[in-house]
Parts: C-alpha cells; sequence; structure tokens
C-alpha cells in the first residue's frame, strides 16, 4: 500500500503543515558524493539478534560454513586425484575422504562458534593458535569411523599427517576471518577523525539551517521541527560508531531528513512511502540509508527543474528484508557524481553480511533504483 507525500508512515509520525510559499534557494557547492556512506566504521552492535563485535572473527558466520566445506572438499578430491593411479581408484576412496572431511570441517566449525565468547577476549595470535590446535585433534576423530569400517588402515606416518593435515586445511579459514575482522576496524585515530568529518555534508548544513532561519520568524513551530530533525539526524552521525541500526531506525533517520529537504524544496520534492511490509528488526550498517535518500535529491530532483518523486518501499520477502529507493530523472543523463557513496554502501553491506546482502543500483527508463536486500 502506498502512502503519498504528507502522509505519515504507519509508526512514524510526519509533518503535513502547508509548504513555504517558494523554494528557498540553495547555495552552490561543488558536486560531491555523498559522505555519509563513510559513516561508520562497525565497532559495537545496536539491540538485536546477537553479532559478532567489529573485531571479533565472525566464526558463526553462514559464509565461513559455506567456504571452509567447499575448501576442505576440493583439497580432498585434489589429494585422491594425486595418490590413485586410475579413475576407479579416485572414485573408491572419493566417498570416504569426503565423508571424513565433512564431519571434521562440521566438528570444527561448532567448536569454534561454541568458542567464540572466550576467544573474543584473547589476541589474534591465541585465537588462530586456537583454531589451529583444535583442527589437528578433530581431523583423527574424524577419520576414526574409517579406521574401524577398515576404510583406512592406521598407522604411525598417518597419526602425523592427519592432524598436520588438519591444521593446514584450517588455516585458510582462519586467515580469511582475521582478514575480514581487521578490515572491519579503523586503522588508528587519525583515520577515525577523518570518519567522523566526512560524515557531515557543509552544503547540507547550511541549507538546513538556512531553512529554519527563514521560517523562524513566520513559522516558528515548523523551524522548530527543522532543528529537530536535523539535531537527530547529527545525533547519529556523531555518535560513538556502531556496526548494525534496525531497519526501522534507518528508515525513521531517512523520514527526518526528507522531511527537511521538502521544506526546502516546496513541491519539487514529493515523497512516496511503501512501508506497510516493513520488517523492522533488519539489520543494517548504521547510516546507510540517508546517503542513498540524499543522492535521489541531489542528482535526481535538485537537477531536474520541475522537480521529481522519491519512493521508498520495503518488504519481507523469503527470509530476507528488502529496501528499494528510487527517484525520477530528468531528460537526458543524470548527474552522476564520483559513485563514492554507492562504492561504500556495496562494500559495508558486503563486511556486515557478506554473500547475504545485495546490492544493485541502476536507471530503469526514467526512474533510478537502488535495492537492498539482507538477510533477516
Amino acid at each position: 500500500m502506498r502512502r503519498a507525500a504528507g502522509t505519515a508512515p504507519r509508526g512514524l509520525p510526519m509533518p503535513a503543515p502547508p509548504p513555504p510559499p517558494s523554494p528557498l534557494p540553495s547555495p552552490a557547492w561543488p558536486d560531491a558524493a555523498s559522505a555519509w556512506a563513510d559513516a561508520t566504521r562497525p565497532d559495537a552492535l545496536v539491540a538485536g539478534p546477537a553479532r559478532a563485535s567489529a573485531t571479533e572473527p565472525e566464526y558463526c558466520h553462514p559464509a565461513l560454513a559455506l567456504r571452509a566445506v567447499v575448501g576442505v572438499q576440493a583439497v580432498l578430491m585434489l589429494g585422491a586425484a594425486l595418490q590413485a593411479p586410475t579413475w576407479a581408484l579416485v572414485l573408491a576412496q572419493l566417498g570416504p575422504l569426503l565423508a571424513a572431511g565433512l564431519t571434521g570441517t562440521l566438528m570444527w566449525l561448532v567448536a569454534m562458534c561454541a568458542l567464540r565468547a572466550p576467544l573474543r577476549r584473547v589476541a589474534r595470535a591465541a585465537r588462530v593458535g586456537v583454531g589451529l590446535l583444535l583442527a589437528a585433534a578433530i581431523a583423527p576423530l574424524a577419520c576414526a569411523p574409517l579406521v574401524a569400517l577398515d576404510l583406512l588402515a592406521w598407522s604411525a606416518p598417518r597419526g602425523l599427517a592427519v592432524p598436520l593435515l588438519g591444521a593446514a586445511l584450517a588455516a585458510p579459514a582462519l586467515g580469511w576471518l582475521e582478514a575480514r575482522a581487521r578490515a572491519r576496524q579503523p586503522a588508528d585515530a587519525s583515520a577515525r577523525l577523518a570518519e567522523l568529518q566526512s560524515r557531515i555534508r557543509p552544503h547540507f548544513l547550511f541549507n538546513a539551517l538556512n531553512t529554519a532561519i527563514a521560517l523562524v520568524r513566520v513559522e516558528p513551530a515548523r523551524a522548530e521541527g527543522v532543528l529537530e530533525d536535523l539535531a537527530e539526524l547529527f545525533r547519529v552521525a556523531l555518535a560513538e560508531p556502531r556496526a548494525a541500526m534496525r531497519l526501522v531506525d534507518e528508515i525513521e533517520l531517512a523520514r527526518r531528513y526528507l522531511a527537511i529537504e521538502q521544506l526546502r524544496l516546496s513541491n519539487r520534492l514529493k515523497v512516496v512511502w511503501d512501508i506497510e511490509e516493513m520488517p523492522g528488526d533488519a539489520l543494517l550498517p548504521s547510516l546507510l540509508l540517508q546517503p542513498l535518500v540524499e543522492n535521489a535529491v541531489r542528482h535526481g530532483i535538485e537537477t531536474a527543474s520541475a522537480g521529481g518523486t522519491i519512493r521508498v518501499a520495503t518488504r519481507a520477502r523469503r527470509g530476507q528484508a528488502e529496501v528499494v529507493i528510487d527517484n525520477t530523472v530528468a531528460g537526458g543523463a543524470p548527474n552522476p557524481g564520483h559513485g563514492i557513496a554507492l562504492a561504500n554502501v556495496r562494500e559495508r553491506l558486503r563486511l556486515m553480511h557478506d554473500v547475504g546482502a545485495q546490492f544493485d543500483a541502476r536507471r530503469d527508463g526514467g526512474r533510478y533504483r537502488v535495492r537492498i536486500t539482507v538477510p533477516l
């Protein structure tokens, strides 16, 4: 069910007084891609389902299980092919090897996931060491059924080789997890400061303040609303970085931003909210939607003399939360910017949800459409 501009989406109060007589002018600023998407490196979590912190490898991540199982099975298949002289012998050895590899991999994943709480409190080298030792201990256990069924003859060389093979197969998975954890962590204090400064778009701040100044004498209540919306946006932007926010909170911030822009652009900007089926508890990287609606305003609405429409839609579908933001585009090529905001959105989604998230941005006729899906 759609709602036109000026109507409040369910659960999200929205001001609906008449617009000011004429749009307020925007100061000319150099074209630059939105920096709001650079807002946060994930360091902590908001309320919601338990997830790994920014500096903790995600031992329970489904993408790890998928990669680990596929990787181990591929190595064992290559090992069987190297060892056996004929394809018949390869196939004869492959079944037991794959069964042992699958059993050992799953046992290791369960053990690492169960130990994630104590592992987050130790140094990186200790985490890697524990993971390697666990893999070395679990590998012989995974081979025990083969020995019991006389499918594998146990010997002293194999007693040494099997634990070493288990540790060697676990090493790439541990390295991948640690690399992801480092990618989520700010490098140093100067990087944190640069991120903090890049969140604030000066042209938006000045436009919002100019809007409030223009309204303060003639419509003080609306000026107060602008300042409240602006304060909430900056409270989130300048707060201690968080890894994730609920979708309902992200929608609320986008609503506040668009409410300010609607006052500035008057009837040039229309907003349609289609959020009746919003899965509000779905988690997104913090301040992810605001730069997308800002891009829609800057590159789709401001460049069109007649303005245009922005539509925000959410729904739950097949165990995923879907968010769609599309806007009208004036005739001819739209102002493309530098693509930094979209690249940052894509990267932050990948860091949080890995293969579980999808991001698509494209022009479709007279509209530009951005679609995000994340796991529920």
